[in-house]
């Protein structure tokens, strides 16, 4: 794999865009929200819910990068709006297993539907060279945002 930082200036200015863009496009994602009483922080744990299917606190917080101690308070939020339920977990008494409730569910669809509705209204702006190379993009793009 070439080093995209320091050979080719083009690489260099391309992984600079790409970084600006995506961060830039997150961020506006971001505030098309159904339910504003979550953080972005709960949002992504349901979502990463939702994904990867029930997990362990401890699971959940790997998965979002955040310290276990962080991960408990998260779910006990989640739990105190109805939008998680922890059951017990079946081989370990001493932990607990988090799932997404229905209306977790219900509400994640919304924010879905809400948020693909405003990106493809920014798509329509583009030309259709434009657009296929953006539905090109968007397989490698999913990988990226996988890789650790």
């Amino acid at each position: 794999m070439p080093d995209l930082l320091h050979g080719e200036p083009a690489d260099a200015a391309a992984v600079n865009a790409l970084r600006s863009a995506v961060m830039r496009l997150g961020r506006r994602l971001k505030h098309q929200r159904v339910d504003e009483s979550l953080s972005p922080t709960e949002m992504s744990v349901l979502g990463t819910l939702a994904r990867c299917g029930s997990a362990t606190p401890g699971e959940l917080a790997r998965k979002e990068h955040v310290q276990p101690p962080s991960m408990t308070r998260i779910v006990a939020l989640l739990e105190a709006k109805g939008l998680v339920r922890l059951e017990p977990h079946p081989d370990d008494r001493r932990q607990k297993v988090v799932s997404p409730t229905e209306q977790a569910e219900v509400m994640l669809e919304e924010s879905r539907r809400k948020r693909n509705a405003w990106l493809a209204s920014l798509a329509e702006s583009l030309d259709e060279d434009e657009w296929a190379k953006l539905r090109e993009a968007a397989p490698v793009l999913e990988k990226l945002a996988h890789l650790q």
